[in-house]
């Protein structure tokens, strides 16, 4: 069982991770963006915390431990959520927004030498690089049609580093810190943390309307279940069993898969160069993710406590 989770899990929160692009483009329709993100993240922190108390999992003992969550959840889903929404909204185009973001495997790699010990091989820096290449080419038609860069807004390119900065930060972090907190009382407490922030940016920079569609309802839905629960609890778990570097690497093919389920849901142009690109990319996460561990590190990654194990099946 846990062998096939191993290999199931890094494809199925690609996935997961992929309609969160789907879902926001259903739901910001009906409800500003800060908005939208302190819903999704306030309901989704209550839920975790509901789950842990059944489930009797171990909260954090010491103010560390809570400040930790709370700096690591408002960078990963304050900073990055949040940055970009900005911007998108303000008018950088999404597949130059995607570029930036599609960065943070580069970061992370070179964050996480000093940070964590994680010193990659010439074979995970090949894979790497052409991960970014195959990131490029899938986005690649959207880029050649975005005009002159000097056009774009400056507080929109700002916004969009900011999301990078802020996710790969907070990837080491996680990988460094988190794992010694149980998952769902640590992600509870990430989510409360960014919700906060979030409604203060909402209340001070937007016309808080809210459309309460059923097509918002069920976008703010599969956003909760499948991106706040789901996917993030299992990047969690994929940073506990192998390394930040590793982890990070999948974001490559989120561009490829969303691309994908753009073409089936909306009818957008789907290129050979793109797939060629999806292949290129999910190679060179494969030479990435084909790790080679020191003997402790390796029963390291082993040592999942009872309330993962309880935090997983949940």
């Amino acid at each position: 069982m846990n062998r096939l989770l191993a290999y199931a899990a890094p494809a199925v929160f690609v996935l997961l991770w992929s309609t969160g692009f789907v879902g926001a483009r259903y739901g910001l329709p009906y409800a500003p963006a800060f908005a939208l993100l302190a819903i999704r993240l306030v309901i989704a922190a209550v839920v975790l915390a509901l789950l842990a108390l059944l489930l009797r999992s171990t909260w954090p003992r010491t103010a560390d431990a809570y400040s930790r969550s709370a700096v690591i959840g408002l960078l990963l889903h304050a900073g990055y959520l949040g940055g970009v929404f900005v911007a998108i909204g303000l008018g950088l185009p999404v597949s130059v927004t995607a570029l930036v973001v599609c960065l943070q495997p580069v970061l992370v790699a070179v964050f996480a030498g000093p940070a964590l010990g994680e010193h990659l091989v010439m074979r995970q820096w090949l894979g790497i690089v052409l991960g970014l290449i195959g990131a490029i080419m899938v986005l690649a038609p959207g880029l050649l049609h975005q005009g002159n860069p000097g056009d774009y807004p400056p507080g929109a390119v700002l916004a969009a580093f900011v999301a990078l900065i802020s996710s790969s930060v907070a990837t080491v972090l996680q990988k460094r810190y988190g794992t010694s907190i149980s998952l769902l009382p640590g992600t509870a407490i990430q989510y409360a943390a960014a919700a906060i922030a979030l409604t203060a940016l909402a209340l001070l920079t937007e016309d808080i309307v809210i459309d309460w569609t059923p097509a918002f309802i069920g976008a703010l839905a599969w956003l909760i279940i499948a991106l706040s629960i789901g996917a993030v609890l299992l990047m969690f778990w994929l940073l506990r069993v192998g390394t930040a570097t590793g982890v990070s690497s999948l974001y490559y093919l989120v561009p490829p898969v969303t691309l994908i389920e753009a073409y089936l849901l909306f009818g957008e142009q789907l290129s050979l160069l793109a797939l060629a690109g999806f292949a290129l990319a999910t190679f060179g996460v494969a030479l990435v993710r084909r790790r080679t561990v020191a003997p402790d590190q390796e029963s390291e990654s082993k040592n999942i406590t009872i309330d993962d194990a309880k935090s997983l099946g949940s």
